[in-house]
């Protein structure tokens, strides 16, 4: 029986080892991952499919924010990265960092992701005149140092330290102010919706000052004068579509229409008061927004170089604008001729 069993598997492979050695080298071609991953060229998202707002005016154009394609670095992909000029080769570790590994730093895009999106609403509400009431703070783990001695891990939401409430970093300041270094302290946290307890000791860095070893965004809490809801996918995160997030929901609450029938895309972070920040990766967002033919790309002002670099050299027909604020943006609309 063996024998027999052991024959025809000889047999099986003496007759399709072409077919099973092809297979192989595709496999590790196309699933094989190596320490890289690969950018180029995105493409755009047409936030009149993301955004639910209760008071909606007409519009002619659309507000885009545009996106980095990534691609795992399998070897296929790689060999491709030396034929196509917008493919560029990135290795993991220029991604990550000492402290954060690659499922951290997908982790933190998702806080940095909640982050724009609140900041974007609270931003464009403001600036069109409504209120937003805020109710209350969520503090969440971005950055563990080498040196912290805890089990906190990053996306953990901050709720207390020896039971005393956190809103800002100077109440964690003031806790260690009455301690000493290799002190234990007790941190409640939320983390997947459940509470959790984890612990820290207290250390000392090299200018004397005592520490947990880690650092925070802070998002909040809010409730809108007029509801709107932003959906986003699984796979999205970051948070360098907030400009763009923030000026789809202006327009969508003032009854002027400030895209004027313009295919108007862009990119940049933004705060809570309108402020734009820069973003990586603007080459492949000006790339991937000329690919979907926008009239108007908008990016912040600490950018714009690089973007008008890659229009000229790719003599790409739209027009590129560096704002400093959303109220920047808004302006060079409301003042748009054709």
């Amino acid at each position: 029986m063996i024998n027999k069993l052991y024959e025809k598997i000889v047999n099986f492979f003496k007759n399709n080892y072409k077919f099973l050695i092809v297979l192989l080298i595709i496999i590790i071609m196309f699933y094989l991952e190596l320490p890289f991953v690969i950018y180029r060229s995105g493409g755009t998202i047409n936030l009149e499919d993301r955004i639910t707002i209760a008071k909606e005016y007409q519009e002619d154009g659309s507000f885009s924010m545009s996106y980095v394609n990534a691609m795992k670095g399998t070897p296929a992909f790689i060999l491709l990265s030396f034929i196509l000029p917008d493919w560029d080769l990135i290795k993991i570790d220029d991604i990550t960092s000492d402290d954060n590994d690659y499922d951290d730093v997908m982790k933190l895009g998702k806080v940095y992701l909640k982050e724009g999106i609140d900041n974007a609403k609270i931003a464009a509400f403001k600036e069109a005149n409504y209120s937003v009431k805020v109710k209350g703070i969520i503090n969440t783990v971005a950055f563990i140092s080498d040196d912290a001695k805890t089990n906190i891990q990053i996306g953990d939401e901050l709720i207390s330290v020896n039971n005393k409430n956190i809103e800002t970093t100077d109440d964690i300041r003031k806790i260690l102010e009455g301690l000493k270094v290799g002190d234990e302290v007790k941190v409640k946290v939320i983390n997947n919706d459940k509470e959790r307890i984890r612990k820290a000791k207290i250390y000392q860095d090299k200018d004397g000052i005592l520490k947990l070893g880690v650092a925070f965004i802070t998002s909040y809490e809010y409730e809108t004068e007029i509801p709107v809801d932003i959906k986003m996918k699984n796979n999205e995160s970051g948070s360098s579509g907030g400009l763009m997030m923030s000026l789809a929901i202006y327009n969508a609450l003032v009854t002027e229409d400030i895209s004027k029938g313009l295919n108007i895309v862009g990119t940049g972070t933004i705060d809570s008061e309108g402020n734009v920040g820069e973003i990586g990766g603007v080459k492949y967002k000006v790339l991937g927004a000329n690919k979907k033919g926008a009239d108007i790309f908008f990016c912040p002002m600490e950018n714009l170089e690089e973007a008008e670099s890659i229009k000229k050299a790719r003599d790409l027909d739209l027009e590129i604008v560096g704002v400093r604020t959303l109220k920047d943006a808004i302006n060079y609309l409301e003042n748009y001729q054709k």
